[in-house]
Parts: structure tokens; C-alpha cells; sequence
């Protein structure tokens, strides 16, 4: 059974998995589109719709239609209410992963059943695991989450990074280095990242998941509901009535789309008993979205300034990933600004054909990991570089001749790696004893590379105290703060029952733990008393185990309509 890849977007979603030949596919469901809007109409209490058939319905039932959910993950309070039911941002990506799943079936006739879920790079550990838990209720094996520009850069990187003899024929470089600048319908991200030795590795990612092409909509969206009041100081302005406001977000998604072909459009809003027909020129747009543009610009100069400062000092290629990257003030601003002559890189399907390569090469890694320690050539739990070059082969060998796959596939496999860096600083609170005040003492820096294992020492407040609270805090914004309230909580644990007779300042070891999945793992321990404290944080920091439990039931209950 194929690993298949899912790029979980905030506008449209993808599903795809690799062919008998190794190439990544994007699978079309009975729609025959490769892309689902990223939209959940909660028909009734029981039913559901997903994709296309949702979003044409958001005019006529704007109250029961939950689109952008992406930019609610990690966020433990948010709930989307429907029908009297109360609706977590991973219980409503599970929605729409099983849509990308059915459409996968109906497609091959084979059922997904284990995917790699890509995410945006600058998306923290409460984020990564809701995206985890969403692939949970929708029945899915999650092998790992990926970040969405490495997955494009996957894409890129196909068939150059194989060994393949063609490609010195060709006189391609043996190394690049690849700027992906990727702006999708809700998130935009940079990241620096080098091809070279058959490795792919992160360099340098900035990024905001509140910045994307559904904000270039509400300012078109804003400027048609002036146009429009302006023209009919009578009517209600469409922005005030749901099911208009709707209409309106949709009208100038079109226009923004027909802007990037041509220089003017026309844009027919009715509403209230009134209609007018507004011209929208792209001069216009680029003008009224400057300051987002402008964003973008500022976060892939940052970027590019840590990847100098890892010693890389320009970029090879420039990709344009994401279908909000396709106006053309994108590729301008580039130009003219950083001197970057871009390339748009498949914008929609890049990362959801990654997801599926990164898909393969972990199921064909843990087949020949399997091999070797049936055999005895590997130990458990060692990684697939231990194993003696000779051994490896002969197991390569073997997978590709009993799974039917090319033995180049499984070679490149394992011989490709990929390593990336930690989106955001993690910390824990301690009391600065200079200041006398509570501070963020961060452990874990942005851009630090993966896997991390890091420790620090602190000491007790006072002698014989017998509660120690460790607060996991995770950095906010683009530098890390001395502020407490800069920081966001994670989770907060207690070692408790220290036995009296210890010193003020007795040692206290916490631990970072962070794997290429970004997901951190925590422990403190009280050296002396040899008292251990395990943290995993919980997805958005509160969702208990009674509340999966009961969204677990709730989705047991709804049922998909075709749309």
C-alpha cells in the first residue's frame, strides 16, 4: 500500500502518489479536478459536503460554511458551530482529508490508508500536531508531517538527485541552491534550501500562516463594497449581510484570478435590490495590496539574510509555489526588488507531489530497514546508515525485486536525505535572578537544524521546596522576546513530591527533544532527588482526551453528501 502525499491547503487540497515508474501522480476524484476547495458545508446535523459542491452553497448557507480552517490550527479554543455542534479545526481538516481520500479511492480503487501531510514551514508544534490529530480522525496512518516548501523542492529536485548518469550529459550543476517562495490562499512561507550530494537541506525559512491570497480577496472584496455604495447610497452594503459578504469574497477571488491574465476586468455586484457593474484594473489591485506584497518582501529578505549568514550568499533559482505566487506583481516585486529572476513551479500540485515522493521514500526506507533486521544487519531503532554499504545493497536489491519497484527507485530512497530547521525558538520560563523577573530562557533558536537535542541546567527558588513548574513556552513573532507575554504558552507541567533536605539553587535539567517532524518532546528532572517530569504537549495545548473522544463519536455520525 502506497504512502500518498496530502497537501492540506487553505483554499484547495491535493492528494497524490507515486506511479510504477516512481513519478508522482495527483489523483482527481469524480469532480475530475485535481485540486478540492478547502470548504466544509455542514448540510444538517448528520451530513456533510466537501470541496466544489461547499463552496457554491457559501452564498446561500454563509452560517454553515467553514472555509480557511487552516489558520485555526494549533488554536484550542476556536470551534466552528454548525447545527448546534461545536466543530475543532482538526475535526473539520478531517473532513476534508477524507474527501482527498475517497477521491483517491475512486480514483486507483485502492484506499489510502498511511499519508505524509505537508504544512506550512513556519507552522509551530501546536499547529503540526492539530494537522496530525486531523489525519487521526480521518483514519489515516500519518507518517510524518513536511514542510511545504521542502515538498516542492522534492518536486524540483525529482530525477536530479537520483545519480542518474543523464544529468551530467545535460551539464546540470552538481549543486544549487533554491529559494521557494510560496504564497498559498492562507499562508505564506520563505525558505532557502540546497540541492547538492543527493541531500536536500534547509537552510534558512521565515514565514507568517496569517498571510496569504484570502487577504488579497478581502481587500478587493472591501474596495467593490465601496465601489458599490458609492454607486447606491440606498442599498445595504454587501459586507454587512452574510450571504452578500460571501458573494463578494468570491467575486473578487475571479477578479484576482482574471488579473493575472489581463490588465482589466469587470465585476458585476448585486445585492439588496441594486446592481452595478465594476471595472478593476490590476494597477489598482497592485496598489490597494501593496503593504501584503510588501510583507512577503520583507520576509523573504530576512531569508535571505540568515541563509548569508550560513555562509550562502546568493541563490541559484527562485520557484514560485502556490497559486496566489501566479500575479504577476509577484515575480515584478522579486525582480526588481531582490534582483531574484523567478520561475513559477507547478504553483498548485508542487506539494502535494513532493508529499507523495517523501511518501515513497518512507515506506521503501522502513522496507529495507525491515530486510536488514530480519536479517540481523541491523539493529532496532539504528537508522539505515549503519548498516554496511554491501548489506544495504543486497536489501535494496531484494525490495526492488520483491515489490516490482525499480531498483533505482529504492536506491534513491535511501540515498536521498533531507534535513531542515526548527520554524520557531522553544523555551521554558525561569526567573532571571539579575532582573528578578520572569523570563523566556530559550533553548531551541529558530532556523536551529533538525533533530535537536538540547539541555540547561536551573536551579531550585529555595531550599526544601517541593514543587518545581516547568512552563513550555514557544517564540512568537519573528525574534525571540524577554517578555513573557511575547511567548505562547505550550503546556505546563509539575514535578511534585520532593522530599525535604534539598538546597536553594538544586539542579534542574531540562531537555528539548525535536525530530524532523518539529514536534517537541520535553523533560525536566530533579537531579538530586532523581524525580523525572514527561511533557508532550497536547494538540492546541487543551484538547483533552474527553474532547477527542467526543469529536471522534461526532464524526462517527456525519456522513458525506455529494456535492
Amino acid at each position: 500500500m502506497a504512502v500518498h502525499g496530502i497537501d492540506l491547503g487553505t483554499t484547495n487540497s491535493a492528494i497524490a502518489r507515486t506511479g510504477p515508474d516512481g513519478r508522482p501522480q495527483v489523483l482527481a476524484g469524480m469532480s475530475g479536478e485535481e485540486t478540492t476547495p478547502s470548504v466544509v458545508l455542514f448540510a444538517s446535523a448528520g451530513e456533510h459536503v466537501v470541496g466544489q459542491g461547499a463552496r457554491r452553497e457559501a452564498r446561500l448557507d454563509p452560517e454553515h460554511v467553514c472555509a480557511l480552517v487552516k489558520r485555526r490550527m494549533g488554536d484550542s479554543e476556536w470551534r466552528f458551530v454548525a447545527h448546534g455542534k461545536g466543530w475543532s479545526a482538526p475535526a473539520v481538516s478531517s473532513l476534508i482529508l477524507k474527501s482527498l481520500v475517497a477521491d483517491a479511492g475512486y480514483a486507483t480503487g485502492e484506499q489510502p490508508t498511511s499519508a505524509v501531510i505537508t504544512v506550512p514551514a513556519y507552522f509551530g508544534d501546536e499547529e503540526r500536531r492539530a494537522t496530525v490529530l486531523a489525519g487521526t480522525y480521518a483514519g489515516l496512518d500519518v507518517v510524518d508531517v513536511l514542510s511545504e516548501p521542502i515538498a516542492a523542492a522534492l518536486a524540483y529536485g525529482f530525477g536530479r538527485l537520483d545519480g542518474s548518469p543523464d544529468l551530467a550529459k545535460a551539464g546540470r550543476p552538481t549543486s544549487e541552491t533554491v529559494l521557494v517562495y510560496d504564497l498559498g490562499g492562507g499562508t505564506f512561507d520563505a525558505t532557502v534550501i540546497e540541492l547538492a550530494d543527493r541531500r536536500i537541506s534547509v537552510l534558512a525559512v521565515e514565514g507568517d500562516h496569517q498571510l496569504g491570497g484570502a487577504d488579497w480577496d478581502e481587500r478587493i472584496a472591501l474596495h467593490l463594497a465601496r465601489a458599490f455604495c458609492a454607486e447606491n447610497p440606498a442599498a445595504e452594503d454587501p459586507l454587512d449581510d452574510s450571504a452578500g459578504a460571501q458573494a463578494l469574497v468570491l467575486s473578487a477571488e475571479r477578479a484576482k484570478h482574471q488579473l493575472s491574465d489581463v490588465d482589466r476586468t469587470d465585476v458585476v455586484v448585486a445585492h439588496d435590490g441594486a446592481r452595478s457593474t465594476i471595472s478593476l484594473t490590476r494597477t489598482e489591485l497592485e496598489d490597494m495590496t501593496a503593504s501584503l506584497l510588501r510583507r512577503t518582501l520583507d520576509l523573504t529578505r530576512a531569508c535571505l539574510a540568515e541563509a548569508a549568514r550560513r555562509g550562502v550568499a546568493k541563490v541559484d533559482s527562485v520557484l514560485l509555489v502556490g497559486g496566489s505566487s501566479r500575479m504577476p506583481a509577484v515575480a515584478a516585486a522579486l525582480q526588481k526588488e531582490l534582483d531574484l529572476e523567478p520561475r513559477l513551479h507547478d504553483p498548485d500540485l508542487a506539494v502535494a507531489r513532493g508529499a507523495a515522493l517523501y511518501g515513497e521514500k518512507k515506506e521503501l526506507e522502513r522496507m529495507v530497514g525491515a530486510d536488514l533486521r530480519t536479517r540481523g544487519r541491523l539493529r532496532d531503532g539504528a537508522p539505515l546508515e549503519d548498516a554496511a554499504s554491501g548489506d544495504l545493497d543486497e536489501s535494496c536489491r531484494r525490495v526492488a525485486d520483491a515489490y516490482g519497484v525499480p531498483l533505482i527507485q529504492v536506491r534513491r530512497a535511501v540515498e536521498i536525505t533531507v534535513d531542515t530547521v526548527v520554524s520557531r525558538g522553544f523555551g521554558v520560563l525561569a526567573v532571571n535572578s539579575m532582573a528578578g523577573r520572569l523570563e523566556p530562557a530559550w533553548l531551541v533558536h529558530r532556523n536551529d537544524r533538525l533533530p535537536i537535542r538540547t539541555s540547561r541546567s536551573f536551579g531550585t527558588m529555595r531550599a526544601d521546596q517541593t514543587e518545581i513548574e516547568v512552563t513550555v513556552v514557544e517564540q512568537q513573532g519573528q525574534a525571540e522576546s524577554s517578555r513573557p507575554e511575547d511567548a505562547k504558552i505550550l503546556i505546563v507541567g509539575e514535578i511534585t513530591g520532593i522530599p525535604p533536605g534539598y538546597d536553594e539553587g538544586s539542579e534542574v535539567r531540562v531537555t528539548f527533544q525535536m525530530g524532523f517532524d518539529g514536534v517537541l518532546h520535553v523533560t525536566a528532572f530533579h537531579v538530586d532527588a532523581g524525580i523525572p517530569l514527561t511533557l508532550t504537549a497536547t494538540t492546541g495545548a487543551t484538547l483533552s482526551q474527553a474532547e477527542v473522544a467526543r469529536e471522534r463519536d461526532q464524526l462517527g455520525r456525519t456522513r458525506r453528501r455529494d456535492g
